[in-house]
């Protein structure tokens, strides 16, 4: 069979196509790329392109070159040649999807995603810090970090902490790549496959992951309107069953944005050490109040060592600021090998700018405005929703943090309501994602960590005139 000298090059792109290394659609290389790289000539190279667009594998854009054709998603491989399956976890893409931003939804309002917007991020001081560490410490920021962090920056969260009287130890502080890989840490040094950990219900869906993946049974304690965690019913947990840790965010919880008092905080403390709980306590929101002074910590009151605290900068600077830490207690061992193994530095320009916005007092400039944003966007929601909302729906008031809990009446299609949110274009976090059961079918959490725009106003007023004039 005569062969053409094109073939040294359509041989290769036929294969990268059909073994869908070149997907549809995508620009192939130049003619003037392939000459160069094949040494061949200009009219060798059109040739070969022009036998690949005969045999439908290539489709010429003039004005732009060549292209993969759209139609070879029906091309299928030689037998034996194709690539097994990808497997997702449905539950688990469903969950992400209705707790992050859509990249397809450009344009909708989403109160569904628990991260401050653009308009609440610190942008330009932000740069401007990262801007100057980079200038000061050039290279240095390419090198790996100590493996707990930074001293520097351990020191002044430890000196802030004391500012709001807790007492926090270098020794057993670690720098974390956030507040999820911190969870993650705690529980995995706390507790093995198979054990019981108590946690609140509603609870968040990234915790729930954390949770499933290490292979965790699961006893929820309600998070009472009025009081927040349920402390009696915990202690009954705790009696009947060997729970090894509770997770909890005693300063506003989320989604219900719950404070518990001190004497809430203490009595959990005292059952957790009664039966030896490992108290692991998620503070990402503590710095958020809407009122009075910033709330005291479990880790306050703690001197077992049972209690190991976390938070993060993504909540209060910018979700791309991956940088929290874990205060350990008495379970430093493990978990400092474990954050070794899961990467054993975080990111330097993170530390090193996180590092000396809280070794300032830009960094509470900043959070006093975020919170008087915050404070004003939760008051604005929730009579949006008193105004709007059919007159059985609940809101619970959040004392600080993120997130307004709505209870919505027995009578309503939920899976009609979340449609005509699609249609609307607003996208709430259903309230079944909050839990392992389907206890929460008829609440939404609805995120107040961006500015209020006329859009996302007329939303919400939208899909509550919608759903008086579907119910009544």
């Amino acid at each position: 069979m005569k062969s053409y000298k094109f073939e040294i090059f359509t041989q290769a792109i036929e294969k990268n196509i059909k073994s869908g290394i070149y997907k549809p659609g995508q620009k192939l290389p130049s003619v003037r790329e392939v000459k160069d790289y094949y040494g061949l000539s200009m009219s060798t190279v059109q040739s070969g392109y022009e036998y690949l667009m005969i045999i439908g594998l290539v489709e010429s854009v003039p004005k732009s070159g060549y292209y993969v054709s759209a139609k070879n998603e029906m091309l299928a491989e030689p037998e034996g040649r194709r690539r097994p399956p990808v497997v997702r976890d449905a539950v688990f893409e469903k969950g992400l999807g209705l707790t992050t931003a859509s990249p397809v939804r450009r344009g909708f309002s989403e109160f569904n995603v628990a991260a401050p917007g653009d308009l609440l991020v610190p942008q330009k001081l932000l740069l401007r810090t990262m801007q100057q560490v980079i200038r000061e410490q050039g290279a240095g920021l390419l090198r790996y970090y100590p493996s707990n962090g930074s001293v520097q920056l351990k020191d002044n969260i430890i000196r802030r902490a004391a500012s709001y009287q807790t007492l926090l130890h270098a020794d057993e502080l670690l720098i974390t790549d956030g507040a999820l890989q911190a969870l993650y840490i705690a529980l995995a040094a706390a507790c093995e496959a198979g054990d019981i950990v108590a946690v609140e219900s509603p609870c968040v869906f990234s915790a729930l992951e954390v949770i499933r993946v290490l292979k965790l049974r699961v006893i929820e304690i309600p998070v009472l309107a009025k009081d927040g965690f349920d402390i009696d019913f915990f202690r009954k947990a705790c009696q009947g069953n060997a729970v090894k840790a509770v997770v909890l965010t005693p300063n506003f919880h989320n989604p219900t944005g719950i404070l518990l008092s001190d004497e809430q905080k203490i009595a959990l403390l005292a059952i957790a050490h009664q039966y030896h709980v490992a108290v692991i306590e998620n503070d990402i929101y503590g710095d958020l109040n809407f009122q009075g002074s910033r709330p005291s910590t479990l880790k306050q009151f703690d001197e077992s060592g049972l209690v190991m605290t976390y938070s993060s900068y993504s909540k209060t600077l910018a979700p791309g600021i991956r940088l929290g830490w874990l205060s350990t207690g008495r379970f430093l061992k493990d978990a400092e090998q474990i954050k070794f193994a899961l990467g054993s530095t975080v990111s330097p320009l993170n530390q090193e700018t996180v590092n000396r916005l809280i070794g300032s007092s830009s960094y509470d400039r900043h959070i006093r405005s975020l919170k008087m944003q915050l404070a004003k966007n939760a008051y604005l929601a929730t009579n949006l929703i008193a105004s709007s909302f059919p007159e059985k729906t609940k809101v619970i008031t959040p004392a600080g943090g993120y997130n307004l809990w709505v209870k919505m009446p027995e009578s309503t299609d939920m899976a009609d309501f979340y449609a005509q949110c699609e249609k609307i274009g607003a996208r709430f976090t259903p309230g079944y994602t909050f839990s392992f059961s389907n206890t929460f079918e008829h609440y939404f959490r609805l995120v107040i960590a961006d500015k209020f725009s006329d859009k996302r106003i007329e939303a919400i007023q939208h899909i509550g005139r919608y759903l008086c004039g579907s119910l009544y």
